[in-house]
């Protein structure tokens, strides 16, 4: 089952995709909070597995990529371990009291205003905090020319890179979740796939590789004129062999094949993709993001696609190359809050691998189990 779903529906190119990412590790137990991005990249909707029933959309009414006055670093930032620290200058706000400073957090954002010559003043607006925080446990406090607030981490074992969820602090902090595990990036597109796989290896110092191109420097032809020349089956056949070789492969992000001759697009060939985490990015028809959920709730419970095997679903309404990186983030988001969902997902990939990618994920079976028989190997006494 599919853990997490990204939508972006088209829009032309002065006014782009608007995005929506949820986690359905779980159809029947969310939360939800809905946020909206950049004039680039209008919005994105987190949902993650918590046991609650699922609640109505919140709007608010800026960017997920987190918003901040022009210069957007003046700010101190420190991470100490169970809180984050946050240190403006206020000196040039001449702020008489701390009656003049307001501060606004919840769990996963944070709007500090101060009151300067009786004009409210937005200090820093952040949308999207790194990662969520126990927003009761806020302390602020005005030291000297600096206004300090402090920030309770919900997962003190984070390390915080940023306050705010950006590419940069995605890219830089993604890898003490993913710990080595390679990702896939799955789907129809042969070309969106490489774009996406491309710019998150780059973000965050991954190994690209293609399957498709493999391929080709292997057969000494294109994949159209294999296909055409012997058939889907055979590449599908022999991608499978690829990704076999490349299922130890650590710190990696591979591009597979799309359409019908991908090996991913087959139920028989996922065994390997498991190794790691998998990102499947598709094309939507959906006009809204109520239509999106639908569209993925209902990939999700039949099952009917190969792709709803994936770790992480992205769902676009168009494609432009330009907004790759846009794309990229979301997927580096939700693999974010997937990893943080279940610390042991990673320790559970690794021993998928070092028993011999069997095929039996998410439910692994104990050493000696046969996957042509499916029967458990006998219990020592």
């Amino acid at each position: 089952m599919a853990s997490s779903l990204l939508y972006c529906p088209s829009s032309p190119p002065q006014n782009p995709n608007k995005t929506l990412s949820l986690s359905t590790r779980s159809l029947s137990r969310f939360s939800v909070s809905l946020t909206t991005r950049s004039s680039k990249f209008p919005s994105l909707l987190h949902w993650r597995s918590t046991g609650g029933i699922l609640p109505r959309p919140r709007s608010i009414s800026s960017g997920h990529l987190s918003s901040a006055p022009a210069d957007s670093k003046n700010y101190e930032f420190s991470d100490t371990g169970g809180e984050v620290e946050l240190r403006l200058d206020i000196k040039s706000l001449n702020v008489e009291s701390s009656s003049d400073v307001f501060v606004d957090a919840d769990d996963t954002a944070l709007l500090i205003r101060a009151k300067s010559a009786g004009i409210l003043k937005t200090l820093i607006d952040v949308k999207q905090l790194f990662e969520r925080v126990k927003s009761s446990e806020t302390i602020w406090y005005i030291d000297e020319e600096q206004l300090v607030v402090n920030l309770k981490k919900f997962n003190p074992d984070l390390k915080w890179p940023d306050i705010m969820e950006s590419w940069e602090s995605l890219t830089s902090g993604i890898s003490q979740l993913l710990k080595g595990t390679s990702i896939y990036i799955i789907g129809d597109s042969t070309e969106i796939n490489e774009a996406v796989a491309k710019e998150i290896a780059t973000g965050i110092g991954y190994m690209p590789l293609s399957t498709s191109e493999l391929l080709e420097q292997y057969a000494q032809q294109s994949i159209d004129s294999w296909v055409a020349s012997e058939g889907a089956d055979s590449v599908a056949e022999a991608e499978g062999v690829v990704l076999e070789n490349l299922s130890s492969q650590a710190r990696a992000v591979v591009a597979t094949l799309g359409g019908k001759h991908g090996a991913a697009s087959r139920f028989d060939r996922w065994r390997h993709i498991h190794a790691g985490f998998s990102v499947w990015v598709s094309k939507s028809e959906a006009p809204d993001e109520a239509s999106a959920k639908e569209e993925a709730r209902k990939h999700v419970q039949e099952g009917s696609v190969a792709y709803t095997n994936a770790d992480v679903v992205v769902k676009i309404g168009g494609w432009d190359k330009d907004y790759t990186r846009d794309v990229a983030q979301g997927c580096l988001s939700a693999l974010k809050q997937l990893t943080l969902s279940d610390k042991n997902l990673t320790g559970k990939k690794s021993l998928y691998i070092r028993l011999g990618c069997r095929g039996d994920w998410p439910d692994i079976k104990p050493p000696g189990w046969d996957p042509s028989s499916d029967v458990d190997p006998p219990m020592d006494s």
